[in-house]
């Protein structure tokens, strides 16, 4: 069980280091009214699902903002052999806000207070079969 542990862990950090690189390179090459585009069959949209079109309702992350109250749910079955991983909040400069790990039994909703006004923020979810997903909202 430790070695799954560890395994999960260098994962997610590897995940995170991902999300933040890729938004960082996209943050640097695009101008201010281009939406991003994050490296094709690594990172997944709603908009640009790739392989997993029919995967889009189950695992991009959904986001509800009340006031400073962000809540992420990934409308997804979880059981031992597919699973929500991983929630976690990421600026455009790749700066990570907040984040949730989960367990097989869990369910994959996240509720993280983050202060601020943020035109910008990513919401990721990482499904253990179906890659890291991204999705775009704000905190005004």
């Amino acid at each position: 069980m430790s070695t799954r542990r560890t395994f999960l862990k260098t994962s997610l950090a590897a995940g995170a280091g991902v999300l933040a690189a890729g938004i960082s390179a996209v943050q640097a090459k695009s101008d201010a009214a281009a939406a991003p585009k994050f490296a094709a069959g690594l990172i997944y949209t709603k908009d640009n699902p790739g392989k997993w079109a029919k995967k889009v309702g189950s695992h991009a992350p959904s986001v509800k903002v009340e006031g400073t109250k962000v809540t992420v749910t990934t409308d997804h079955g979880m059981s031992e052999k597919h699973f929500i991983v991983r929630h976690t909040i990421v600026t455009p400069a790749g700066d990570v806000l907040a984040e949730k790990t989960f367990m097989p039994s869990d369910e994959a909703v996240s509720v993280f207070e983050i202060e601020g006004k943020h035109p910008v923020l990513y919401a990721s979810s990482f499904c253990n079969k179906h890659d890291l997903w991204v999705s775009e909202f704000s905190v005004s």
